[in-house]
């Protein structure tokens, strides 16, 4: 069942503001923390199959936003192509890949403090799963949480802002490093880390092109603001495309850097000290301790990054399922001055101010039991993709991919792959039976959902509104003022024509 309406969003994102809000998404911490394991197992190289790997579904994703370009993204691809329950099981997979990470960054952040001000922890709470708790890092991680979703609930725009602000501080610190390297690294050390050091070249680049996938999620915060986007339609997918690129390069970079400027036995000893391996990269290519702190508030701009985009996308996300009844309409509530969704943004707010108070080892769990769930839709979607060339060949498509049939593969092999390295052990990314249980519990709560929903909103469960341009909204309002008046005017002329009725039988019988 479907329904056509106008947009209740403001269109006012440009072709910037949705460019660093991918960007951003994809590019948090990792890139400080993980440069050293990546050139260790299987160097750049690797890091930039992985990203590959996610350039098809980015390209499925190009097209298919720019033919539907409505809040909630996979909602809408998955419901034009398998209906309620498989848009459900979709976007309740993204939502939770949303959710878990703008979780772990409310407890990322203040634990990155800890690296700068070693003395910022006071004030010993508990420990959860061998993390202690201080209520100075908590008192961080809730304060900045409440402001993030002040930032959300203040409009997209406002958010795109901060966007911008951060992701330039992250583009500097990173070219600052790329160019550092090259005047004081050495060759030498680069054709040791270029692949996998233990010799095995193709399992090397394996290994790490399995993990890096996971560091790209982020660019499908695109589709979930498609309706606040003021771009033109094509422009969109190009811009897709462009984050993905952008993020490829910038880990590349960042890794290549770090092998240039540092030995093996080097990058060996931080990742046993610090485990910072970019930072002191940074530190040597500067010759100055102080550039490792420039670098690591480069990584917290990217936490912060993060956590807005995820935010964006895990409120839309919830908005879109509660305008389809697929969860209790009260989520589908927007703000009356920002057009926000209020509530969502609320509960996702909520949980993130929450979230740190359980630690931040349960918070890795639960964060890779959203990786998997993103992992899921991104499958879905590619199938989706190619449902929907051959159920609706005609259906415009803005941005069009070529070879359709390769790409649309291709993304169903790599995104079912990404999602098989959570099942196989020992691929490196295998669940912990505590982040099955956290992934379980949310398919409960999905499936409570449901059935409740399923009940209680009876045919409308799983109905798709179809967002409609303001022109077509301008045709459809000057047809329907057209409908009325044909209507007025044969009303008026039924009146008449009984009035002239009735007179006449009178006439008749005064005769």
């Amino acid at each position: 069942m479907e329904n056509k309406q106008k947009s209740a969003f403001d269109k006012v994102l440009g072709a910037w503001d949705i460019l660093v809000i991918a960007f951003g998404a994809m590019i948090g911490w990792g890139w400080v923390v993980s440069s050293g394991d990546w050139i260790g197992k299987g160097g750049a190289v690797g890091a930039a199959i992985g990203g590959i790997m996610v350039f098809f579904v980015g390209l499925t994703y190009a097209e298919l936003t720019s033919a539907m370009p409505q809040c909630g993204g996979e909602h809408v691809f998955s419901h034009k192509a398998m209906g309620p329950v498989g848009s459900f099981i979709c976007t309740w997979a993204i939502v939770l890949g949303y959710v878990s990470v703008a979780c772990f960054e409310a407890c990322a952040l203040p634990t990155i403090i800890t690296y700068i001000y070693p003395d910022f922890l006071q004030g010993y709470l508990y420990t959860v799963a061998g993390f202690d708790v201080y209520a100075s890092w908590l008192a961080v991680a809730m304060i900045v949480a409440i402001f993030m979703t002040y930032i959300n609930i203040r409009g997209v725009k406002t958010a795109a802002i901060l966007q911008t602000i951060l992701t330039v501080i992250i583009g500097g610190v990173g070219i600052l490093l790329v160019i550092a390297s090259a005047f004081t690294g050495q060759p030498s050390n680069l054709e040791m880390q270029l692949f996998a050091s233990d010799g095995n070249i193709l399992g090397g680049i394996l290994r790490v092109a399995l993990v890096t996938p996971f560091f790209y999620i982020g660019f499908d915060v695109i589709p979930q603001a498609a309706e606040e986007i003021n771009v033109d339609l094509k422009k969109i997918g190009k811009i897709l495309i462009l984050s993905i690129v952008l993020a490829v390069a910038f880990y590349a970079l960042v890794i290549l850097a770090v092998g240039y400027v540092m030995s093996p036995e080097q990058i060996a000893a931080s990742m046993g000290g610090t485990g910072l391996v970019t930072a002191d990269a940074m530190a040597l290519a500067f010759n100055s301790s102080m550039m490792s702190k420039v670098l690591i508030i480069g990584g917290m701009c990217g936490i912060v990054t993060s956590w807005n985009s995820f935010l964006m996308g895990g409120s839309r996300a919830m908005y879109s399922m509660a305008e389809s009844y697929m969860i209790p309409k009260f989520f589908g509530k927007l703000h009356p001055k920002y057009k926000t969704p209020i509530n969502s943004l609320y509960l996702v707010g909520l949980l993130t101010v929450l979230a740190p108070l359980a630690g931040r080892q349960m918070l890795v769990w639960i964060v890779d039991a959203g990786n998997f769930g993103c992992c899921m839709a991104y499958c879905m979607v590619s199938f989706s993709f190619l449902i929907l060339r051959k159920t609706q060949p005609d259906m415009p498509r803005p941005y069009k991919v070529g070879p359709y049939k390769f790409v649309g593969v291709m993304a169903v092999l790599m995104s079912g792959f990404m999602v098989a390295c959570y099942l196989i052990p020992g691929s490196g990314a295998t669940l912990v039976w505590q982040e099955w249980l956290m992934a379980g519990g949310w398919v409960l709560l999905g499936v409570v959902f449901f059935i409740v929903c399923k009940i209680k909103y009876k045919e409308k469960f799983g109905s798709l509104i179809e967002i409609i341009s303001d022109e077509d909204a301008a045709a459809l309002q000057v047809s329907d003022q057209e409908l009325d008046e044909t209507l007025d005017s044969a009303i008026e002329a039924a009146i008449e024509a009984a009035i002239a009725t009735v007179l006449n039988e009178e006439v008749a019988k005064q005769l």
